[in-house]
């Protein structure tokens, strides 16, 4: 066989070898993430899209290069702690349109450094401890939520810093107190602090305990006294009856008893 056909068919192998390695890669890849996952890079961003896959958990072996992860229009119940913690170089998180009702403490653990945008939005929340968000300085999208406008509300909304535009969707589907119900959450805050609220609500509650301990140990004592000086007029009496000299010496006693 010429030389020349020798480097032409080499090379044609070694092709079609690269190209089964490459395929071989991408079905190895195919098969590690969930069913309608997939990777790609956006504006030379490494992204990984999950978008209406029907997830009902923060999937596994995310990539941990990733730098904007879609996870919206799943079906996705609550987040647990360290559900993205091997993401160290995440920007953008977006989890809106699932079923979230709850997030645990720590749940964003890691990703403070360098997030800067997640979307909670159009999920099913309704009360979150502000210590879900901590040390996160990502702009955060709480909108489109059942929420129950109380204190606990009041200090998340102090503790994130909101996307803009988004306060306005955020609403009162429940409040401590009806008339709040329906209305944007910060418009309601401009009038009442909630936190006050429920303070002086637990102080009054602490006062009318106190009264109640107060009042009884009042009622006790005035009866102890008017059942000993009870005691003391029938005793009285039963000497008065008794012969002067035996009379003379238990007056004496009851003196002292009253005494």
């Amino acid at each position: 066989m010429p030389a020349a056909d020798q480097v032409l068919l080499h090379s044609v192998t070694m092709w079609l070898l690269l190209q089964s390695l490459l395929l071989a890669s991408c079905l190895h890849l195919a098969a590690t993430f969930p069913k309608g996952c997939y990777p790609s890079e956006e504006e030379g961003l490494k992204t990984f899209r999950c978008s209406n896959a029907q997830l009902t958990e923060v999937p596994r072996d995310i990539p941990n290069d990733t730098n904007k992860l879609y996870l919206d229009s799943n079906r996705i119940p609550f987040l647990p702690r360290d559900a993205f913690r091997d993401l160290p170089l995440l920007l953008e998180l977006d989890l809106s349109h699932n079923s979230i009702a709850s997030v645990e403490s720590g749940a964003f653990q890691g990703l403070a450094e360098h997030l800067h945008s997640l979307d909670l939005s159009s999920n099913r929340l309704v009360s979150i401890s502000k210590d879900a968000f901590s040390n996160l300085k990502a702009k955060v999208n709480l909108s489109n939520n059942p929420w129950l406008c109380d204190c606990r509300l009041q200090e998340l909304i102090r503790a994130v810093d909101l996307v803009v535009g988004s306060s306005s969707g955020i609403v009162c589907h429940s409040s401590v107190q009806e008339e709040h119900v329906g209305k944007a959450f910060l418009q309601v805050m401009a009038d009442t602090d909630f936190c006050n609220v429920y303070k002086k609500t637990t102080d009054i509650a602490m006062l009318v305990t106190m009264f109640g301990w107060f009042a009884m140990v009042i009622s006790y004592l005035v009866y102890y006294v008017r059942q000993n000086q009870e005691d003391a007029r029938r005793h009285l009496e039963y000497l008065k009856s008794l012969p002067s000299k035996q009379r003379r010496s238990e007056e004496s006693s009851t003196i002292s008893t009253v005494v």
